[in-house]
C-alpha cells in the first residue's frame, strides 16, 4: 500500500486528474447499473406470459394493472399503452407501443458511450503525464555532471511510467464495464423489439377474432 501512495506521490500532475475522470467514471457507471438492473429491467419472458394469458382470455384490464405493478421497468411501459389500445383499433395500438418504445429506448441508451469517453480520457492523461514525466527525465541529463547518474535517470524513467499505468489501469476497466452495460442494454431493447411486435399482434388477431363473432351473430 505504502508503494502504491508513493508511486501516486511521484507520479505528477496526471495521477491527480486521472483521479478526477475515475471519480466521475464510477458514478457514471454506478447510475447506469441501478438505472438498467434495477429501474428498467424485468424478467421478460415471465412477464409477457401472464399478459398474453389475460389478453387471450380478454382480462385487458388485468394485464394494464401488471403492467402497473412494473411502473419503471422498460418493457411495461412500452407495452402498456398498446394495451389500453386494445378494444379500438389495431393499428392504433401498434401505433401507441411504436410510439411508448421510440421514447423508452433513448433513455436506455442515455449516456451509453460516456464510459468509452471516460476510458479514452484517461488513456489520454495517462499518455500525456508519461511524456511530461520523460521531458523531466531527460531535462536532468542537461544538468548532469562529469559523471551520469544512471541510478536517477533509471529511477525518473521509471516515475514517468506511473501515469500511464494508472492511466490505461483505468481505461481497460471502464472499457470493460462499457461492454457489460452495452449487452444489457442490448437484451433489453431486442425484448422490447421481440415482444412489442408479439403483443400487437395478439391484439390484431384478437380483434379479427371479435369481428368475426360480431358477423357471425
Amino acid at each position: 500500500m505504502q508503494d502504491v501512495v508513493q508511486a501516486f506521490s511521484q507520479g505528477g500532475e496526471c495521477m491527480y486528474l486521472i483521479t478526477i475522470v475515475l471519480v466521475i467514471g464510477v458514478i457514471v457507471f454506478i447510475e447506469r447499473f441501478v438505472t438498467l438492473f434495477f429501474k428498467y429491467n424485468i424478467n421478460a419472458d415471465a412477464f409477457m406470459s401472464q399478459i398474453h394469458k389475460l389478453v387471450d382470455a380478454n382480462n385487458i384490464d388485468r394485464a394494464v394493472k401488471l403492467c402497473n405493478a412494473a411502473p419503471q421497468a422498460a418493457l411495461p411501459r412500452v407495452i402498456k399503452p398498446g394495451l389500453a389500445c386494445a378494444d379500438g383499433d389495431a393499428c392504433e395500438a401498434r401505433g401507441a407501443i411504436e410510439e411508448a418504445a421510440l421514447e423508452v429506448v433513448p433513455r436506455l441508451r442515455k449516456r451509453a458511450r460516456s464510459l468509452l469517453g471516460v476510458a479514452i480520457i484517461a488513456a489520454g492523461l495517462g499518455l500525456l503525464g508519461s511524456v511530461i514525466g520523460l521531458i523531466r527525465a531527460l531535462s536532468s541529463l542537461e544538468h548532469a555532471g562529469p559523471e551520469l547518474d544512471l541510478v536517477g535517470l533509471t529511477h525518473g524513467l521509471a516515475v514517468s511510467m506511473y501515469p500511464l499505468a494508472f492511466g490505461l489501469a483505468v481505461s481497460i476497466a471502464f472499457v470493460l464495464a462499457h461492454f457489460a452495460l452495452s449487452r444489457v442494454t442490448t437484451r433489453i431493447v431486442n425484448e422490447i423489439n421481440l415482444y412489442s411486435a408479439r403483443l400487437g399482434n395478439a391484439l390484431a388477431a384478437r380483434q379479427r377474432s371479435g369481428d368475426r363473432s360480431v358477423r357471425q351473430a
